[in-house]
């Protein structure tokens, strides 16, 4: 069997180092920078006497991440951020375990630790989704806001320069090697900045995707209330979340209810139905009206969320990340760990085809070291929920058949170890057929239920 540092000397003439530590402390404010050194065979011309130059569109955590790792790595980077910051979209908050350590978010960032998960039914039949975790895990559930401006504080520690600026326009180049031109506005007055790559990350309704014409996608939109509690009803809250699925409350998704430092998010998302999203909010607070009488709307949010990757991902020097790439999973909802995730992918990408900065990029560089590498480690997870959320959110009754699984622990175990840890988790053959079959003979009564 090759050993680690052989199978990388098979690819890379001259050594290779790509270092980031694995901290198990969750109170580091900062990453060490990340350091990539090769040589290689690149045809690339070298860019002398100056380095890379990239430009980060959009200051989300997936922005943040890509800025962190071009700047880490050697590359002239610019973070554009919207001036003053856009409004936090109304986002669950909800992220993974391993994410805390593999992007050193600190524990003060943590609004609550969430131990309970309550699935709610069409009938209102629940189910407690959470009784497999072990004593040191939770789901973290925090503010977009707060997580937002520590990535872009960090990104800015690293190196990044942070603009803050509405961008306007990117005009395309003429050739392979002339620059791409950020278009902005900042302080009431235009602006513009010669680079050599872009990297969107400025949300579902990209301005970037749109200059590349990466093509469009189906969208949900979600929208989401605020709500501060008395004390005593927050207590209800303290580590628990919720989730209630039924034509109430969407036809084709689920709505929600999470914990925040000092208030609840209660919110709801649909695709097929969007003109109705503020019926769909009145369902989901009618169905909670007894946990939060008395509560105080402080804040309404309401965003578009992609459905499905774009078509064009790549285009020329231009990569997209995050929600302007369509990196949302189906079913789940989940978008901040693989925001985060695609920006620093793409970030390190880039770093490794321009020998930390010293060469020019093009498109299948990007396309080899970012999208290939993406779509082998993702594509699979994403067609996956894609099917579950087609074959459960479809009709009342098979959302009842969902929430009846929910209560088989094998399910709970599966289930968190493979969101918690963004890896497939290690199943037992015998209980996997029993678990399909439990599907199976769940779908089939519940129809029976659902038609009468």
């Amino acid at each position: 069997m090759a050993t680690a540092s052989s199978t990388l000397a098979v690819f890379f003439p001259t050594k290779t180092t790509i270092t980031r530590p694995h901290s198990h402390s969750h109170s580091h404010s900062h990453c060490h920078p990340l350091t990539i050194k090769a040589s290689s065979n690149s045809t690339n011309p070298p860019l002398p006497g100056r380095k890379l130059r990239a430009a980060v569109i959009g200051g989300g955590p997936a922005g943040s991440s890509a800025a962190e790792a071009l700047a880490s790595g050697g590359i002239e980077t610019f973070l554009f951020e919207r001036n003053p910051p856009t409004t936090a979209k109304p986002c669950g908050g909800a992220i993974p375990l391993c994410m805390l350590e593999e992007f050193n978010i600190p524990s003060h960032l943590i609004d609550r630790h969430v131990t309970r998960m309550r699935i709610f039914s069409p009938s209102n039949l629940s189910v407690d989704f959470g009784k497999t975790l072990r004593p040191n895990e939770f789901i973290a559930m925090l503010r977009r806001e707060a997580l937002d401006s520590f990535l872009r504080s960090r990104a800015e520690s690293l190196g990044a320069k942070l603009v803050s600026g509405l961008v306007t326009n990117l005009e395309l180049p003429e050739s392979s090697t002339s620059p791409y031109v950020v278009h902005y506005t900042s302080d009431n007055s235009r602006h513009s900045l010669p680079v050599d790559v872009v990297v969107g990350a400025d949300g579902a309704n990209s301005r970037v995707a749109r200059s590349i014409h990466a093509g469009t996608y189906a969208c949900a939109i979600a929208f989401q209330e605020r709500i501060k509690l008395p004390d005593h009803k927050m207590e209800y809250y303290n580590d628990l979340a919720e989730m209630y699925v039924g034509n109430d409350v969407s036809p084709d998704f689920y709505a929600w209810v999470f914990p925040k430092c000092d208030h609840v998010a209660v919110g709801t998302g649909t695709v097929c139905a969007k003109q109705n999203i503020k019926l769909f909010q009145k369902g989901i607070r009618e169905r909670v009206k007894h946990k939060i009488s008395g509560g105080k709307v402080i804040k309404v949010e309401a965003h578009p969320i992609p459905e499905h990757p774009r078509p064009i991902r790549v285009r020329g020097r231009v990569a997209l990340v995050g929600d302007a790439a369509g990196y949302v999973t189906k079913c789940s909802g989940e978008g901040i760990y693989f925001a985060a995730k695609s920006g620093r992918m793409c970030g390190e990408a880039i770093v490794k085809a321009s020998e930390g900065g010293d060469r020019m990029v093009n498109e299948d560089d990007l396309k080899r070291e970012y999208l290939r590498v993406w779509d082998k480690k993702y594509v699979t997870t994403f067609r996956f929920l894609d099917l579950l959320q087609r074959v459960f959110y479809g009709s009342n009754a098979a959302r009842e058949a969902l929430v009846e699984l929910c209560d088989d622990e094998y399910v709970q175990r599966m289930t968190f170890e493979s969101y918690l840890y963004k890896k497939l988790a290690d199943g037992d053959r015998l209980q996997d057929v029993k678990m399909v079959w439990n599907t199976i003979g769940s779908l089939i009564k519940c129809n029976m239920v659902g038609s009468k």
